[in-house]
């Protein structure tokens, strides 16, 4: 792939490789990787995916500790008499420690791609677009036991996208190939 007959692709910038549709080029064992200087708005987009990340965690953690206030106020709210409070408290539990994990995983995806997004791939931002979404949904499906910490992250994710959307030239658009 050259540079439009002007060069080879080794002359070309990653962010000028990826604009033509290719990748960048791959770090080799002992050679420096290249050192990303994202915009100030990617940069503090990073760090609000971090704190976001760390406020879902620990959303979930404070919701763990107090399960005996949460289960009683399901158990108060169940009307079916279906279900013993046992019962209850037992899917209670288990679905408060599988949310658990699950903002752990989601918390991981959240820092990889925002790094990666850091770099100025454009498919990370996109990433991180949708993954909260689909963070939100499967906590309604699975569970819609949520609390303050946990929609406070919900609006720091929502401010990271904003930033992440506001340097679209650190995100430059792959080429269509021929």
């Amino acid at each position: 792939m050259t540079d439009k007959g002007t060069g080879d692709a080794h002359d070309l910038t990653d962010d000028e490789r990826r604009k033509l549709g290719g990748a960048p080029d791959p770090v080799l064992p002992g050679e420096q990787a290249p050192v990303a200087d994202p915009p100030k708005a990617v940069k503090w987009s990073f760090w609000l995916w971090l704190a976001g990340s760390l406020l879902l965690i620990g959303g979930y953690v404070q919701l763990l500790s107090s399960k005996s206030a949460v289960i009683a106020q399901i158990v108060e709210a169940t009307k079916d008499p279906k279900y013993s409070p046992q019962e209850i408290a037992d899917g209670i539990t288990s679905r408060l420690w599988y949310m658990l994990f699950g903002s752990i995983i989601f918390a991981l995806l959240f820092m990889l791609f925002a790094y990666k997004a850091r770099e100025g791939t454009r498919s990370a931002r996109t990433v991180l677009t949708v993954l909260p979404v689909v963070m939100v949904l499967l906590i309604f499906v699975i569970a819609p036991i949520i609390n303050l910490l946990t929609i406070i992250a919900l609006f720091v994710f929502i401010v990271a996208i904003f930033l992440l959307y506001t340097a679209p030239l650190y995100f430059p658009k792959v080429g269509k190939r021929s």
